[in-house]
């Protein structure tokens, strides 16, 4: 038994089955036999490495792919001089692709020193045509490319990659399966990302995220509730719910069912402590998923809620579907309803045509609004969206002057709204060692803010009430209050 899967009962003189998850089962054990005759051969174990770039789906999604290097007999380190090397990709922004291939040179000269080292690609950035095409070109040590849709099948096109010197391209332009029960490697022992969807449908026109996703797709609300009932007998207290957008959660199945009901059933879970989600669309955030917020004891006061821009003028453009009063009409009912709830958010500066007039209306928001926190961006062109072909691309250095122009305003107000806790004891969650101070360990308040404060590893992953002494702008310092 490995990761949960039995090996012995996987009959390898049949040809692999054709249903799946069995079908995975399968190539798993030939993936794990093919191991083993190589580690004999090299006299010692053989490792692997998954590097994440991007979101946390991405990094649900290593976690997944971790979870079957494993199963099949690698031992796993950080290390990127290892056996077999993965990068799970974004292609979010430029700057991530190119990131990637500056890392892609780097593992070429380790291949020349180890021959028989695997290099595997997956993720957003592979969907991209353009991509595949320079990896075929420039990269031709890599061995297997794979995208977004058929991550389940990796123990599959693992066994193809150890079995045959050509480099492997499995590229999916988009799936309608979502395959249960595979096993997950995760990066934390009390907490973990659970899909709930996959794909989005909004079509936003900057975001390459529905060309490289696909179509919205939503898993059977059991299956989440049996996936996080096995997390926490596992030791699991806190799970982010995850999706492109979890406000339309539930469209897709034979028997609708709403984010908020798929909540509900959630907090019922006996053990789990918190529940956390992103991301949640201003266009469709129900008034039954603010009431649901409002009288939950375990969903965290926090809610990330993408404004990309103040302008209604280029809110529509990007076809985000909400101008800038009905965003701050719901900012106000958010607020009204749940007044310790912390709002974060995602601003693009440098949207095309973006004048210093509607620059001025995204400020006005984050004044009126008041974020926790926010994310700030400078518009990044994608080949493919319909914002990549628009003319009235903003000049570089009237970008950088309104970003650094928006940034100064977030931090200011992100400031005063954080130092709002001072003096109060509330519950963290501890997750690690502080990495500057080992004397500190670090963890987050259920707004998701983070505190440092005296302590050692066995408070890792427990619930702890902290005297919260001093706010330092974005993080707090404390002490335990045991």
């Amino acid at each position: 038994m490995y990761n949960g899967i039995a090996f012995d009962s996987v009959d390898m003189t049949l040809p692999a089955p054709t249903e799946e998850p069995l079908r995975q089962r399968w190539f798993m054990k030939r993936a794990r036999l093919l191991l083993e005759k190589r580690s004999r051969e090299l006299g010692r174990p053989l490792t692997a490495m998954v590097k994440t770039f991007g979101c946390q789906m991405n990094e649900r999604d290593s976690e997944k792919l971790r979870g079957i290097l494993e199963t099949v007999g690698y031992l796993l380190t950080d290390q990127e001089e290892a056996d077999f090397v993965l990068y799970n990709t974004c292609t979010v922004r430029e700057n991530a692709n190119l990131k990637v291939y500056g890392r892609l040179g780097y593992l070429g000269g380790l291949k020349k020193k180890n021959p028989h080292m695997v290099i595997a690609m997956c993720g957003c950035m592979m969907q991209e045509p353009e991509v595949v095409a320079k990896l075929q070109q420039s990269y031709r040590f890599v061995n297997l490319i794979f995208g977004t849709h058929n991550i389940y099948k990796f123990a599959e096109l693992l066994v193809s990659a150890l079995e045959n010197d050509r480099m492997i391209i499995d590229i999916w332009k988009d799936t309608d399966k979502i395959v249960e029960d595979l096993p997950a490697r995760r990066t934390y022992a009390f907490k973990s990302g659970v899909n709930i969807m996959f794909g989005c449908n909004n079509f936003c026109s900057y975001c390459i995220v529905p060309y490289v996703r696909g179509r919205e797709r939503s898993r059977r609300p059991l299956d989440i509730i049996r996936e996080i009932e096995g997390l926490v007998k596992d030791g699991v207290v806190e799970i982010m719910l995850l999706g492109q957008n979890v406000n339309s959660y539930g469209k897709t199945l034979e028997e609708p069912v709403t984010f908020a009901q798929l909540l509900q059933e959630i907090e019922k879970i006996e053990g789990l402590g918190r529940i956390r989600f992103m991301t949640s669309h201003p266009k469709d955030l129900s008034d039954e998923l603010i009431a649901v917020m409002k009288q939950s004891k375990k969903i965290c006061r926090h809610l990330h809620l993408p404004l990309q821009s103040g302008s209604s003028r280029l809110l529509k453009i990007m076809n985000r579907k909400y101008d800038k009063e009905q965003y701050l009409a719901l900012a106000e009912k958010l607020r009204r309803e749940i007044p310790d709830l912390s709002l974060t958010t995602d601003i693009i500066v440098g949207f095309p045509g973006e004048t210093e007039e509607d620059f001025q209306d995204t400020l006005d928001v984050v004044r009126r609004v008041r974020y926790d926190s926010a994310f700030t961006f400078i518009y990044s062109k994608r080949a493919g969206t319909p914002a990549a072909v628009m003319e009235n691309q903003v000049p570089e250095d009237v970008v950088k002057d309104r970003f650094d122009r928006l940034l100064r305003l977030v931090q200011e107000i992100g400031k005063e709204r954080s130092s709002r806790l001072q003096g109060q004891t509330l519950p963290v969650l501890v997750e690690h060692i502080n990495e500057q101070d080992t004397s500190l360990v670090t963890g987050r308040l259920d707004n998701n803010l983070t505190v440092h404060f005296p302590g050692d590893e066995s408070m890792i992953g427990k619930m702890v009430p902290v005297s919260l002494k001093e706010c330092k702008g974005f993080y707090y310092l404390g002490e335990a209050a045991l």
